[in-house]
Parts: structure tokens; sequence; C-alpha cells
């Protein structure tokens, strides 16, 4: 750690004991400019896999009510960094907005969900990863449409993989017994799943959310185009997903 950077951790537990101590809305407020650059690198990192169109500035704003919400909730005795803590939040903030905001056409959902139970039947019958001559010839498209419809899904991709399990467990009551062995067996399957996607798959997922590398930083590591990382990316995530809806059933 620099000087620098050692100071800035200083002044950021300095503030935290001073408002943990007398909650005065002044030292929160401090507390929110110091982590405003946060909100804007994740922003910024959800922005690189969406259309050109969407307002970075709302993504921010957006963002902004996730912090908000980390500060309230934030347990220091946990013993996790807040940043990480915050990440997470501020990213669940923007993913939601976009929801919300339900701007994926009726018709790119419909494909988004053939494509996915498709190459869900195929990797369960083949017992690995499905080619896409294999998936396009399942649809009955050929395999330009196919590409052309991934970088369509680019758009549905947006869920955080940390929100996988909470996605994709079948019961509501988070801190029921079943419910955590339910996202505990989530846990293993997404993890066995990763394993078992193609290799360059399997390292953009690592790269982008493991290693909170944009698409950009990933396709100069592997000397490959920006769309070309983001194709990779949309299908590994409809594999991973594939793979989750087979125990989704099972739990329902």
């Amino acid at each position: 750690m620099t000087p620098r950077e050692e100071q800035r951790t200083g002044e950021a537990n300095s503030l935290w004991v001073e408002y943990y101590t007398y909650h005065k809305i002044e030292l929160k407020d401090k507390i929110i400019e110091y982590y405003l650059p946060l909100v804007k690198l994740v922003a910024g990192r959800v922005a690189v896999s969406l259309p050109q169109h969407v307002d970075k500035d709302d993504l921010v704003s957006n963002g902004f009510f996730g912090l908000l919400e980390s500060i309230e909730r934030f347990d220091p005795t946990r013993g996790v960094k807040f940043e990480t803590y915050a990440a997470v939040r501020i990213r669940g903030a923007i993913i939601d907005s976009l929801r919300a905001q339900d701007w994926i056409p009726a018709t790119i959902r419909q494909k988004a969900r053939q494509y996915e139970q498709i190459v869900a039947d195929l990797e369960h019958q083949f017992g690995r990863s499905s080619t896409d001559e294999e998936i396009a010839q399942a649809m009955g498209i050929t395999l330009r449409e196919l590409h052309a419809l991934i970088n369509h899904l680019n758009t549905s991709t947006l869920i955080p993989l940390e929100e996988f399990t909470r996605t994709e467990t079948a019961s509501g009551h988070t801190n029921s017994p079943s419910a955590h062995i339910e996202e505990e067996e989530v846990k293993e399957t997404l993890v066995k799943a990763i394993d078992k996607l193609p290799a360059r798959e399997r390292l953009v997922v690592s790269l982008y959310y493991y290693e909170g590398m944009t698409l950009k930083e990933i396709s100069l590591i592997l000397k490959l185009s920006e769309a070309r990382i983001s194709q990779l990316h949309t299908k590994a995530i409809f594999r991973l997903r594939g793979a989750l809806s087979r125990i989704k059933s099972s739990l329902l």
C-alpha cells in the first residue's frame, strides 16, 4: 500500500469511528462524498455491457441509492471491507433500476428463454458444452442468425454473478435453514458449472467477475475485440443459467 493509500484508508477509518460514535448527518455526508468514486467505478463497469444509448449518469444516480443503503446497513464487526460490501449493493441498485425500465424487447426476452432452454437441454444430453453449430441446429436458425441473437442478448446478462444464488434459490425465506441449504447447493452447482465452461468463456468469467476487469480490459489481454469478449461473456452466462435452471426445478 502506498503512503497516499494508507492516508486515505486512515481517513476513512476515522470517519467511520466518528460516525458510529456521534451519528451526525454531516459525518454521514462526508462518508458519502468519500465513496462517490466507488459508485462511479461500479457504474462504469456495468455500462460497458450496455447499449450506448443508456445514460451513464443515470446509472450513477441509481447506484447512489445502493451506497446510501450500504452505509445504513454496514456492520464493521463482521470483518468485511466496506468497499466490498457496498460494491455489491451499488451494482444491485443499478441492475434493479435497469430491470424496472424493462427496455429489453419482449421478442428478445422470448428468444433468450428459448436459447437458455436449448443450451441447458443440449449440455445435459451431451454431458459437455454444446457448440454454436449444435445450438443453431436445435433452434432451427443459421449460425449467423445465432451470433446476431447472442449480440442482442448481451443486455439480458447483466445480473451480477454473485446474485445468481439469490435469484435461483426457490425459497423466499432467506433466513430459514432450508433456504441456506438451497443456497449452498446452488453455489456448489455454480462452481461446477464454471469449471465446465469452455476455456475462453471460463477465463472471461474469471477476469470479469473475480478480478473486476472491464470487457475492454479483457479484450486487450486476450487480444480479441470487445464485441467478441461480450459475446463470450453472454454465452458463458447462459450456460450457467441453464445449469442452474435444472437445480432450480429440483428445488421447487
